[in-house]
């Protein structure tokens, strides 16, 4: 064996500390894993001191990012300290006027920052559309990475501070520990205050449910992210989104059924990682998926599907253009306005935009069906099975049909897809596709059943690994590793819902 170099070793600690955008960090990397190891270790030693540990996780929560983000970490930085002195500002103004000044002081700047990161070409495209001039062009503006979640997340401290639900926290370093927390700093949960903030310096007590049931989170995630959804897409769903026209409508048909479940395993697998580690560290987070593909209404979907989003659209903009509360035709346009900018949110692009309306459309038509008939059912568990069953067969495709126009590089890439799909399907294909690409569509299979298994069996499994012995854990999460690294036929895919 080969004993490392002066210049390798001193290559490799520049790595360490040197952002890379070519591979930002992600849990599923190995480097991850080796990394929290080593600082889970110093944090077990540092349970009882409050304000060290608090400063330690910070510290490595920075370094996570920067390892992500690059110096965009000052960004995150900025919207901590900026929130923390705003929110106690709203809270000792006198008036009630001066508190919506403050709190509105708040919600510009950092509406602001995703304006700005994230939709000036958008703007400055449809400016120039419209008065028929060019414009700057911003296309070396970076996205930083998961800027949609730690804004969101900061809003909500504000806004809630300002309703009088919460009292401003008096530490700046307990409010970046909130918002920079490392598990779900770059793509959620979307963690609230009222929720976290009391878990901050409460001495952290991992016991041994808490350690199997962060274990198998972070198995289940590995195995969804970096097994399922990396190789059906880097071995067929990719393939034919990017040249749709090469291939017959089933293969274009399955691509769009295989990118459900791709993004689908690849964003619960990466909040299943996030609530583990957070577990294995003492802290708990909020649900975020919860089998989203078994609803049988799209208002069930919602309900089930990016909790922490859904959550924080209906509290913070729903309800806040009136929800409900001012009639039917209000109430349809309350949710289509929701949907629409939650699409937006997602990105400036009109498939954005369409996947939004097409949601919000879903929703409202459902709201008003609801209405009509008083004894329908909003959950699939509530009603005759023969009925649940069709539900759920036309929820999934039409949010499939929605993860059509959330998938596609442009609106022609879409238009191409469904041409093939209802003008050249060419069924005897079939069974060639299957056998050529069987890999593939063995995984998408077994995906798809796990999905589906009934909560209890689910549960169940969860509770042998939670009550198996330490030396059973450890053989898990080794076979888990070696599956890992036999099916992988490349590097690691970053997640999805990092460019959001």
């Amino acid at each position: 064996m080969m004993l490392p170099t002066t210049e390798s070793v001193a290559e490799s600690l520049q790595k360490l500390q040197l952002y890379d955008p070519a591979h930002p960090m992600i849990f599923a990397s190995g480097l991850f894993l080796f990394l929290f190891t080593a600082f889970a270790a110093v944090y077990a030693l540092l349970q009882r001191r409050d304000s060290a540990r608090i400063i330690y996780v910070i510290l490595f929560s920075l370094y996570f990012y920067y390892k992500s983000s690059g110096w965009y970490l000052l960004l995150l930085i900025f919207t901590a300290t900026s929130d923390f002195l705003l929110a106690r500002r709203t809270a000792a103004a006198a008036t009630k006027r001066a508190r919506k000044w403050w709190t509105a002081a708040s919600v510009t700047i950092n509406l602001g920052m995703l304006g700005w990161f994230k939709y000036a070409n958008f703007f400055a495209d449809m400016a120039a559309e419209l008065f028929g001039r060019n414009f700057p062009d911003f296309g070396a503006i970076f996205l930083p990475v998961g800027i949609s979640f730690f804004v969101f997340q900061s809003m909500s401290y504000t806004i809630d501070v300002y309703r009088g639900t919460l009292k401003p926290l008096d530490r700046w370093t307990d409010y970046l520990f909130y918002i920079s927390f490392f598990p779900q700093l770059v793509a959620g949960p979307i963690v609230r205050a009222r929720d976290f903030i009391p878990q901050i310096r409460r001495h952290p007590q991992v016991t041994r449910r808490m350690f199997g049931t962060g274990l198998c989170l972070i198995l289940a995630g590995l195995v969804k992210k970096a097994i399922i959804s990396d190789y059906i897409s880097l071995n067929f769903v990719d393939r034919v989104f990017d040249q749709p026209l090469l291939y017959s409508g089933f293969e274009c048909l399955t691509a769009i059924y295989g990118y459900a479940l791709q993004i689908y395993c690849d964003f619960s697998g990466y909040s299943d990682m996030a609530t583990g580690l957070a577990l294995l560290l003492g802290f708990h987070f909020p649900k975020n998926f919860d089998a989203p593909y078994k609803s049988a209404t799209i208002t069930e979907f919602w309900r089930r599907w990016h909790i922490s989003l859904s959550t924080w659209l209906r509290d913070y903009l729903y309800i806040s253009l009136g929800g409900n509360r001012k009639g039917r035709l209000r109430t349809y346009v309350n949710l289509m306005t929701t949907m629409l900018l939650g699409g937006l949110w997602h990105g400036a692009a009109v498939r954005f935009v369409l996947w939004g309306a097409l949601h919000g459309a879903a929703l409202a038509l459902h709201k008003a069906w609801l209405q009509a008939v008083p004894r329908a059912k909003v959950f699939g568990a509530e009603m005759p099975l023969l009925r649940r069953v069709a539900g759920m067969v036309l929820t999934f495709n039409i949010v499939s049909l929605g993860w059509l126009l959330f998938r596609a590089a442009d609106m022609q890439t879409a238009a191409e897809m469904l041409g093939r799909i209802f003008h050249d399907f060419n069924a005897p294909l079939v069974p060639q596709v299957v056998a050529g690409y069987s890999t593939v569509f063995l995984l998408m299979a077994a995906g798809y059943v796990m999905h589906m298994m009934p909560a209890r069996a689910d549960e169940a499994l969860r509770e042998r690994m939670v009550k198996a012995p330490f030396a059973l854990q450890v053989i898990a999460a080794a076979v888990t590793i070696w599956c890992l690294m036999q099916v992988n036929s490349a590097d690691i895919q970053p997640f999805i819902y990092f460019q959001f």
